[in-house]
């Protein structure tokens, strides 16, 4: 029933703006991309998947996991694979945590490596953001500049504070805050060395940062026009938007919030729709060694 109501939340917000462009310029554009910026945003959207799954890897390493790199390949782009074909109640968090227990690993261990890492990851399009806003501001206007930058800046503020909820009794009284006082203990546990946490998020803003690169060359093929600079400060947000688990692997929320930031720098609502699209897209192609990953797995089971 819950996909159900994704699917038609995705359609709706999908059928408005496609009401809002117009049909034929769309698809001209999509059919007339620049083959040779689709293959630079391919191969920039692959280096930002590696270099997430050498981060996983890391924060894995100071668990109980021995795994090897190869593993986290297979299981990273697994996951990637569900999200983008199988929108089921299994997603792609849940089959990583699924390879690790299936290597006989503590299921609770293996749901903080993988909270970890979405975490660190989060805090670290966080940091770019917040940054590209403090370094460009004013290259949107004044109240959405500092918008962003209070989000970001509450947000990471946030994080900050999880590390000290444990101290606090009021956390441990309550079974759900518990949890709360737990991953605290844990975070603490694994990053006594803070120096080794802002490396976990330094490797995050890179992952970003090659995700924007993807973004920018597809811009690029569409003869967009938009700077570097703006992408830095407009996708982000968009991101954190998709993150929101109310449509089919964020399609719908990723066009429209692509429409609505654009929007107020005056970029071409078709071309912003096509870019949008085309990243769904890719995203969809290189979620497809996953198939391959899964599969195999399948057989040796």
């Amino acid at each position: 029933m819950k996909n159900i109501i994704k699917l038609l939340i995705t359609i709706a917000i999908l059928s408005y703006l496609f009401q809002q462009v117009d049909y034929h310029t769309l698809f001209t554009l999509l059919l007339s991309s620049h083959l040779e910026w689709l293959f630079i945003a391919l191969i920039m959207q692959f280096i930002s998947t590696f270099i997430a799954v050498f981060r996983w890897f890391q924060i894995s390493k100071l668990l109980i996991f021995k795994e090897t790199f190869l593993f986290y390949i297979h299981s990273y782009f697994k996951g990637s694979f569900f999200n983008q074909f199988l929108p089921s109640s299994i997603g792609g968090d849940a089959i990583r945590i699924l390879d690790l227990t299936h290597k006989q690993y503590d299921k609770k261990e293996a749901f903080y490596g993988v909270f970890v890492d979405r975490i660190v990851g989060l805090v670290g399009l966080l940091t770019l953001n917040l940054i590209a806003s403090l370094l460009f501001f004013g290259t949107f206007d004044k109240d959405f500049s500092l918008l962003i930058i209070g989000i970001s800046s509450l947000s990471i503020l946030g994080f900050i504070t999880l590390f000290h909820l444990h101290r606090f009794s009021f956390f441990q009284k309550y079974t759900f805050l518990n949890l709360f006082s737990r991953l605290a203990n844990r975070l603490n546990t694994l990053y006594n060395s803070k120096l080794l946490l802002l490396k976990h998020i330094a490797i995050s803003v890179v992952v970003h940062f090659f995700s924007l690169l993807t973004m920018y060359s597809l811009a690029l093929s569409l003869n967009l026009g938009l700077s570097f600079q703006t992408m830095l400060i407009a996708v982000p947000p968009v991101f954190l938007l998709t993150i929101i688990p109310i449509s089919l692997a964020g399609w719908g929320i990723r066009e429209g919030a692509m429409l609505g930031i654009f929007m107020l720098v005056g970029a071409d609502q078709t071309k912003v729709l096509s870019m949008s699209i085309l990243y769904g897209l890719l995203l969809i192609v290189t979620a497809l060694p996953g198939s391959y990953f899964w599969i195999k797995s399948k057989q040796v089971t």
